[in-house]
């Protein structure tokens, strides 16, 4: 069985070298880049199983977000991790709306970050798992395709993120009943705070609006969580 390959964008060489380092003794394949260029080219090429990338990319100082918005583009449910040194709520908040599944800071652990990189590649491969199965879940005007993780709303496609289809899928799954965000966290098989998963939900309801100006089917429980709408 061929290990998942994990792609690097850091500038930093010796902080890209000891992350490489890690998560090879942890059995990954690991390749690095250092500009967004040099990454962007490596990625038409081939893409990798998971991506890890900063923020700020030599002089670009955002070259992290252009990254990832066109990473996003050219894969939708391809899992993409921040690792940066910027800890802003502007910088967390911006790296979630590009698409980003998780965003963590550099004074995370190796542990830790190790943690979490595993995490996203169990939903990929709970995602494989599935891939036989024929699940359709449907709620409305709403499609949810289990097994190619496809999201359709009123029969467009909505160009979900994985962490954001399986937030939809636990909320679809029992319209009406309230999900609260640590139920919400579990379902996306991911460890974030509750802060993420708010910002999440936001992204998420923003794509269904770009469809349908009067979606509301994602309701807030105050101080609960949120409910699928019947």
């Amino acid at each position: 069985m061929t290990s998942p390959t994990i792609a690097i964008v850091e500038d930093e060489i010796a902080i890209a070298e000891n992350y490489r380092d890690a998560l090879r003794r942890t059995g990954y394949q690991v390749n690095l880049y250092h500009t967004r260029p040099d990454a962007l080219a490596a990625f038409k090429q081939r893409l990798p199983d998971l991506a890890v990338i900063d923020v700020g990319l030599g002089a670009e100082i955002e070259g992290g977000f252009d990254l990832c918005r066109e990473l996003r583009a050219m894969a939708p449910t391809l899992p993409i991790l921040f690792l940066t040194a910027r800890d802003s709520e502007l910088d967390i908040i911006s790296g979630l709306r590009l698409g980003a599944d998780d965003y963590l800071t550099k004074d995370i652990s190796l542990p830790h970050m190790q943690a979490r990189i595993s995490a996203l590649l169990r939903r990929v491969s709970a995602m494989h798992s599935h891939s036989d199965d024929s699940e359709i879940v449907t709620q409305g005007a709403l499609t949810l395709d289990v097994s190619r993780l496809h999201c359709h709303w009123q029969g467009q496609p909505v160009d979900l993120t994985v962490t954001e289809f399986w937030i939809v899928h636990a909320l679809a799954r029992r319209p009406g009943h309230v999900k609260s965000r640590s139920q919400l966290m579990e379902a996306a098989r991911v460890v974030l705070d509750d802060n993420t998963i708010t910002s999440h939900v936001k992204r998420i309801r923003r794509k269904f609006q770009t469809i349908d100006g009067d979606f509301d089917a994602i309701g807030t429980a105050y101080g609960m969580g949120y409910r699928w709408q019947v």
